[in-house]
């Protein structure tokens, strides 16, 4: 997106009322991953180059300083530990455990997965400690979930015959799922210990126990599997069950499925959303379920912008609905690009208790924390 001079003063002028908070950080790579380890803190990593950093990063201690913001010394993100990783990193994970502090990545065309430490000692280096090595590469990487026990564990895969779950300390294959599906696999998430659920590219979802080998699937319409498919999964971790999950399938096409597992043959939801696909892959397509904000989705991986939803107000069939806020803060923050290659937004989440606080990474390499201001409702 070609941004003039007026356009990017337009909008600061703009954002002044938009956004309760708004801090912008400019990482030397860009990263496709932020994952969160502590309330205050997130890990991110580089995917662009041979040998990338992997970052843990203190948020603004301007966002909780309350009424006092304006004696807050700290208004930027701070660099916690650091270090570098020898691959590009498609896919970061901070893993449960008791006692744990740490993160294990996986990268594109890799063999392995790694497992980096972040206890807290005198160094603010980031050292690799681990290594599981796996049978076969992925040209995409595999997908990572963190196991919800005490003992540390993920649940990883690239297609479906070959998700397992293994323990990090003795690199122990504790779980495999018995299917021979060679779909690939979009993303996978926990919905308690042992229940979870995976969502395959062409949008079929796979439902599993770690206690059963045997594995359900939910595929869609033939018409509707031509395109890449991701997913989100909103639950009340870690006590969820099935029953009480929502999940939400997204489309290189931009349509949304929103579904209830209780009665997966046809979709609460189905909407047709407005995007404009400037980028040509689908590498960075993410929705996620807001965690302090009822019935609010985001989206974003289609061009330079992160798109919020209000899903109450969707229809059993609608198109082209209205966001309830759209951040587009990348665009007009990033660093010239002389390439051509259009700005996307690589990634975002949401902070797992700030109703509107999220968190968004570019193809440039900005990241952007942001807190929007509610107009109905100005005491959040």
């Amino acid at each position: 997106m070609d941004v003039s001079s007026d356009e990017a003063d337009d909008w600061f002028m703009e954002s002044l009322h938009m956004y309760k908070d708004l801090h912008v950080f400019q990482l030397e790579h860009p990263t496709k991953v932020i994952e969160w380890t502590s309330e205050k803190s997130v890990c991110v990593a580089g995917y662009s180059s041979p040998k990338n950093e992997i970052l843990e990063l203190l948020l603004p201690l301007k966002l909780y300083a309350g009424d006092k913001q304006g004696l807050c010394p700290e208004r930027d993100f701070k660099v916690q530990h650091g270090g570098f990783c020898d691959e590009p990193v498609e896919c970061l994970r901070h893993i449960f455990g008791k006692s744990n502090r740490c993160v294990v990545t996986s990268g594109r065309n890799s063999s392995k997965l790694q497992v980096w430490d972040l206890r807290e000692d005198d160094s603010d280096v980031i050292k690799r400690t681990g290594v599981i090595n796996l049978e076969r590469t992925s040209a995409e990487g595999r997908k990572i979930a963190s196991g919800l026990t005490e003992d540390p564990s993920v649940l990883h895969g690239s297609q479906i015959n070959d998700v397992q779950l293994t323990e990090l300390v003795s690199g122990k294959v504790l779980y495999a799922v018995g299917a021979d599906s060679l779909d690939a696999v979009s993303g996978l998430q926990f919905v308690n210990a042992n229940a979870f659920v995976i969502c395959a590219n062409n949008g079929t979802l796979y439902v599993g126990d770690t206690r059963d080998p045997r594995i359900e699937h939910y595929a869609l319409q033939e018409s509707m599997n031509r395109s890449h498919w991701i997913f989100g999964l909103k639950t009340n971790l870690p006590q969820s069950d099935l029953a009480s999950c929502t999940v939400s399938r997204l489309s290189s096409c931009g349509q949304v499925l929103l579904s209830d597992f209780r009665k997966m043959s046809s979709p609460v939801r189905e909407v047709q959303l407005n995007l404009q696909h400037s980028f040509p892959s689908s590498d960075f397509m993410t929705v996620t379920w807001a965690p302090a904000l009822d019935n609010c989705l985001s989206v974003s991986g289609f061009d330079g912008t992160v798109l919020v939803f209000d899903t109450t107000r969707w229809t059993t069939d609608l198109k082209n609905p209205e966001p309830m806020f759209v951040h587009r803060g990348h665009n007009f923050s990033c660093e010239a690009k002389t390439d051509g290659t259009p700005l996307v937004v690589t990634t975002h989440v949401w902070h797992p208790w700030r109703p509107r606080t999220l968190l968004s990474a570019a193809s440039d390499g900005s990241m952007h924390v942001w807190d929007w201001v509610d107009k109905d409702n100005n005491s959040l």
